[in-house]
């Protein structure tokens, strides 16, 4: 993978990049779609890509690796193959999945033993076999196993967990190092900085993660329940620290006011399953606010979903039409309001770029800011 950063914002940090994998051109700030299993949920593929038209999607370890099982993506020659993506993949390693199973895993140094969601199953979890999982599903972007710490998250559990993490890193590299490419194409392994919401503690992994020399470096950790400015601290102390020639991934992050402004930040990607979650919820995000397309207000408004025309539905369907779609529970509704969403983040990182590029991030983002904290 290469990356080039093209220019800085002179009034902030933010950054605007290109990176180049073997499945084509990033350029950054970028959000990535959350396709869980093999799938962006409630979306085909013909959308994904003339619609919404991400450069790269996130696909997850913990659940390909239950269902359908790495056999099965091996036998199809990987996710890319399996799932008829032919653009750029990052799979996280499922630290995050494992975090939330909180009541049905036990962490020890040697890895994670979890119990499936899916049958009640056993497995476990090593730094070494997300590695070779991972090599399976054939992702672009590959990460790191970690423990992300809940919040709130004492001080001294934070720390242990934190230097459990960098031990899991070097075991990563190691057992890597031994993998070759299942594939015709190469991978790039992201660690990731951990550290919870304290200042010294984030300061000495971003130190370590940046001494590892990987070809980008990802924050873990964040958007589990902080603050938002809480979030925002550990975000800039991070980015003080992790080197500049290189993408940075803010991991789950989350809202379109949270992805402006750590983009200020100096972070160049990002993924959430918001837009799609709360679409499915009735939620809509717009350049000039939030709306609950199940409130009444809307029943017999005929104007378009939204007319900016981001994507085809914005303007093919009323927003009376879409509240009817809820209400009679249809999934096209849900559907409708997923394209929107993930259009809108999706331009939304691309204007950002714009305005990067053009000198005037700052005010933009700022007016930009003001606009979407609102209920519409």
């Amino acid at each position: 993978m290469k990356f080039t950063l093209k220019y800085t914002d002179p009034h902030s940090k933010a950054r605007a990049g290109e990176m180049i994998t073997d499945h084509g051109k990033i350029e950054t700030p970028i959000f990535m779609p959350v396709g869980t299993v093999a799938s962006v949920k409630g979306v085909h593929q013909k959308e994904l890509k003339e619609e919404i038209n991400p450069d790269i999607i996130l696909g997850n370890t913990y659940h390909l690796y239950l269902r359908p099982k790495t056999q099965i993506l091996e036998k199809a020659g990987g996710l890319h193959k399996f799932m008829g993506w032919d653009r750029n993949i990052l799979t996280d390693s499922g630290g995050y999945q494992v975090y939330s199973l909180s009541d049905n895993r036990k962490i020890k140094e040697e890895g994670v033993k979890f119990k499936s969601h899916i049958d009640g199953s056993y497995h476990t979890f090593t730094p070494e076999s997300v590695m070779e999982v991972q090599r399976i599903i054939g992702a672009d972007i590959i990460m790191a196993f970690d423990e992300c710490t809940p919040y709130p998250c004492d001080y001294k559990y934070a720390q242990r967990s934190m230097h459990m993490t960098h031990r899991w890193l070097e075991r990563c590299i190691k057992h890597l190092e031994k993998l070759p490419y299942k594939y015709d194409y190469s991978q790039s392994f992201f660690p990731i900085v951990q550290g919870s919401t304290y200042k010294d503690l984030r300061r000495q992994s971003a130190e370590y993660i940046a001494g590892v020399g990987a070809e980008g470096n990802a924050i873990g950790g964040l958007s589990v329940g902080e603050p938002a400015d809480e979030m925002y601290a550990m975000t800039e102390v991070v980015c003080e620290i992790l080197p500049e020639d290189k993408p940075r991934y803010l991991m789950g992050v989350g809202t379109p006011i949270n992805i402006l402004e750590n983009i200020a930040l100096g972070i160049d990607m990002f993924d959430c399953v918001m837009p799609t979650r709360n679409a499915r919820n009735g939620m809509l995000f717009t350049a000039h606010g939030t709306i609950n397309i199940k409130n009444k207000k809307w029943e017999d408004d005929f104007s378009p979903v939204d007319e900016m025309a981001i994507t085809f539905v914005d303007t093919e369907y009323s927003k009376a039409y879409l509240r009817h779609l809820f209400a009679a529970n249809e999934y096209l509704g849900k559907q409708i309001a997923t394209i929107h969403n993930l259009g809108f983040y999706l331009w939304l990182t691309r204007e950002a770029r714009k305005h990067i590029l053009a000198g005037d991030f700052t005010e933009w983002k700022n007016k930009m800011v003001k606009q979407m904290d609102k209920r519409l």
